[in-house]
């Protein structure tokens, strides 16, 4: 009686490592193939080493990470500006709305990246699941 390896026998994967590779936009397996095919789709497997990254479910996580960070970091340097310059209402939101979005732009793609990394080194929603042995199906 055969049995699939369990989590506790598998290699462990390095988080930090594999956040850090998906953060750039590259697998978390191997560093090479691309993660994403555009701006935040992700492809479905990597094209250099074939690990599959359609198992990712990051679903909203990114986008409230993304929310929570540009607003801690905008409000802040919003009442700092003020208070030292005191410009005037409309420079304070046309520059403070394009910050917003372009840092929020910029961050999206870094934050699901090192979200799908973590899933992958924690073998979550199916990334490390081997398929079950032909003679293990039959049966």
């Amino acid at each position: 009686m055969s049995h699939a390896s369990s989590p506790a026998t598998e290699a462990e994967r390095p988080i930090k490592q594999a956040m850090l590779r998906t953060a750039v936009g590259r697998c978390p397996a191997c560093g090479h193939g691309r993660l994403f095919k555009g701006y935040l789709t992700v492809n479905p497997s990597c094209a250099h080493c074939g690990e599959a990254l359609h198992h990712q479910r990051a679903d909203d996580g990114p986008a409230y990470l993304t929310i929570l960070l540009v607003s801690h970091l905008g409000a802040p340097l919003l009442l700092a500006i003020y208070m030292m310059y005191r410009p005037s209402a409309m420079a304070m939101l046309i520059g403070f709305s394009l910050g917003a979005v372009i840092l929020s732009l910029l961050l999206l793609p870094l934050i699901k990246g090192g979200f799908i990394g973590f899933q992958w080194a924690r073998r979550m929603h199916g990334f490390g699941q081997q398929p079950a042995p032909a003679e293990a199906r039959a049966s």
